[in-house]
């Protein structure tokens, strides 16, 4: 089974988006961890390194993405934890994605993308990534 958490980082309070992907993640078979909220990247990377997570999924709404990405990948190095899937959604710059990308974030997912879209993507990479470790 694959585990992922779902969280929503900084100060936007809209959850309606996040709470639909975790439904989603968990209607396809998934684990959920979902953290709801106004969470810093600490306390993502904290629960997902607690509860054993293989992806971390973050939904960023508040422009903020240059800065609360490369910080969680940064925490997670920190703590050997950077074999954890991290994926987002939000409203991203097309720039922006490209640049993320580069740093280490996996697929991220703006609006219009569909609910399949991501769970086939997420599924599919962490099986890649479980085989590439056997």
């Amino acid at each position: 089974m694959i585990r992922i958490l779902v969280s929503k980082c900084g100060l936007d309070g809209h959850d309606r988006g996040p709470r639909v992907v975790a439904r989603a993640f968990r209607d396809a078979g998934f684990e959920v961890v979902y953290t709801g909220i106004h969470q810093t990247p600490e306390m993502v990377v904290s629960a997902a390194i607690q509860e054993d997570v293989d992806v971390i999924g973050i939904s960023i709404h508040s422009a903020a993405h240059m800065t609360l990405f490369p910080k969680i990948l940064r925490l997670l190095e920190e703590h050997q934890a950077s074999d954890k899937l991290v994926i987002g959604g939000g409203i991203i710059p097309e720039d922006d994605i490209v640049e993320l990308r580069k740093l280490g974030v996996g697929r991220l997912f703006t609006p219009g993308a569909s609910l399949q879209e991501m769970v086939d993507y997420t599924r599919n990479e962490v099986m890649q990534r479980r085989a590439a470790t056997r």
